[in-house]
C-alpha cells in the first residue's frame, strides 16, 4: 500500500500532498521519501515473471500447448500452482502427472497423440522453471508486475480516487493523465499504417 503522493508541477514548482484513506498524516511526515521512477511502475523490465493462468494462456496461444488436448489449461494450471520441494522434483512430477492424466482419462487421447501429451508436458515444465525458483524462495506472484492492472494493484495504488488532499481532490483514475491514447473506438485507427500493423 502506497500512503502518501506529493505531487510537483514542473512549471509551477506548486505541490499537492495525497494521503490514502486510512493514513495518519502525522506518521507519513516519518516516512522514506522516493522519486517515482520509471520502474515503480514498469517494473519488469527483463525478466518478467507470470502468473500460471497467464503463462498457460500465452503458451496455448504460441502453440507451446495444444487446446485440442482435453482439459489441458485446467491440468496445467492445477499443476503449476502445486508446491514442490524443487526445480528437479517439480519437473519430474509435472511430467508424470501430464502423461499420467491422458494414459488414464483419455486412453484413446493419449493412445494417438503421445507425442504431443509428452511436448505439452515440457511446456509446462518450462513456464515453470521460468516463474519460480525454489531455492530463491521465488514462486508465483514473488515479484509483481505493477504495469497496468490486471493482475496486481499497478496503478490503482495510487490511482484508487481514495488519496485524497487537504482540499478533498483526489488522485485521477483517468487514464489520458499518463496515457495518450492513440486510438479508442475506431475499426481501422490510422496508428496502425503509422506502426506498418495495418493489414494489406
Amino acid at each position: 500500500m502506497i500512503p502518501w503522493v506529493l505531487y510537483r508541477n514542473r512549471h509551477t514548482n506548486a505541490t499537492r500532498t495525497y494521503l490514502a484513506q486510512d493514513a495518519n498524516p502525522e506518521s507519513v511526515r516519518n516516512l522514506p521519501h522516493f522519486d517515482m521512477q520509471c520502474v515503480d511502475c514498469h517494473n519488469r523490465p527483463t525478466h518478467a515473471f507470470e502468473l500460471p493462468e497467464r503463462a498457460v494462456n500465452r503458451a496455448l496461444a504460441s502453440g507451446a500447448l495444444w487446446s485440442t488436448l482435453p482439459y489441458i489449461k485446467k491440468k496445467s494450471v492445477e499443476l503449476l500452482k502445486s508446491e514442490y520441494a524443487g526445480s528437479e522434483e517439480a519437473a519430474q512430477k509435472i511430467r508424470n502427472a501430464i502423461v499420467d492424466f491422458y494414459r488414464e482419462k483419455y486412453p484413446e487421447v493419449y493412445a494417438q497423440r503421445s507425442s504431443d501429451v509428452t511436448r505439452a508436458a515440457d511446456s509446462v515444465v518450462s513456464i515453470y522453471n521460468r516463474n519460480v525458483f525454489p531455492d530463491l524462495k521465488v514462486t508465483w506472484g514473488t515479484y509483481p508486475n505493477n504495469l497496468g492492472h490486471t493482475d496486481f494493484p499497478g496503478c490503482f495504488r495510487c490511482h484508487d480516487e481514495a488519496h485524497a488532499a487537504s482540499d478533498r481532490k483526489t488522485i485521477t483514475q483517468d487514464c489520458i493523465v499518463c496515457h495518450n491514447a492513440l486510438a479508442v473506438d475506431e475499426a481501422a485507427p490510422e496508428v496502425l499504417n503509422t506502426l506498418g500493423l495495418a493489414k494489406p
